[in-house]
């Protein structure tokens, strides 16, 4: 994630009129028209408008992410954790007993583990085409069998880059859920031992006396 502080080189709390200062003064050295990089002064504009509109910038102080801002797998692990967060809201069990964190953790590590599965086979099948063209002879002329062949690896290979991207979005959306931990009930046999033994307590000391 791109921090727009860092961007601008302000302070967390900077206000207004330090961000409109620090703006000028990079726009100037960043413009494209002055010899400056055209992705870096997007970045830069972008930096600005985030810390200049207060719904944004409270968000990204919250929860450091900012559409905008945010690169490409970053982007891809919130939108798998927002399509959990809808599965937890609309899950019918009491709060507190099961780990809505736990259950989205363990539903993103299924997710890799099919992710892998998938991968080793388009691996594999990839593998066996090859050995198939290794064997195959070129045809004098025009080699259909073998382009077909050829582009049949290429299309596997796409797919194999774009499974590796997901595992990385995947792998991605788990590191952004470590570190929450959730108070889940006490189980109801624990708590009505505890309750008889607070209720006997006053009974054994009154036995006692």
């Amino acid at each position: 994630m791109t921090d727009p502080y860092d961007i601008l080189g302000v302070a967390r709390d900077a206000g207004e009129e330090q961000i409109k200062a620090a703006y000028r003064k990079r726009a100037k050295a960043a413009h494209p028209d002055s010899g400056g990089d055209t992705e870096a002064f997007a970045r830069l504009q972008k930096a600005y408008e985030l810390l200049l509109d207060p719904v944004r910038r409270k968000v990204f102080d919250d929860t450091g992410y900012d559409v905008e801002l945010t690169d490409a797998v970053d982007l891809q692990a919130l939108v798998a954790i927002e399509k959990l967060i809808t599965e937890v809201v609309l899950d019918e069990r009491e709060p507190g007993t099961f780990d809505p964190v736990a259950k989205m953790r363990a539903s993103l590590q299924e997710e890799i583990r099919k992710a892998n599965f998938s991968k080793s086979e388009l691996e594999r099948h990839s593998n066996r085409i090859g050995l198939h063209l290794e064997r195959l002879g070129k045809r004098p002329g025009k080699d259909v069998v073998g382009h077909m062949l050829r582009a049949r690896i290429k299309a596997i290979a796409t797919a194999i880059s774009e499974t590796e991207a997901k595992i990385g979005a995947t792998e991605r959306a788990c590191d952004m859920l470590e570190g929450y931990l959730y108070e889940m009930n006490e189980p109801q046999e624990e708590a009505e031992t505890a309750a008889e033994i607070e209720w006997d307590e006053p009974r054994v000391r009154s036995a006692a006396q």
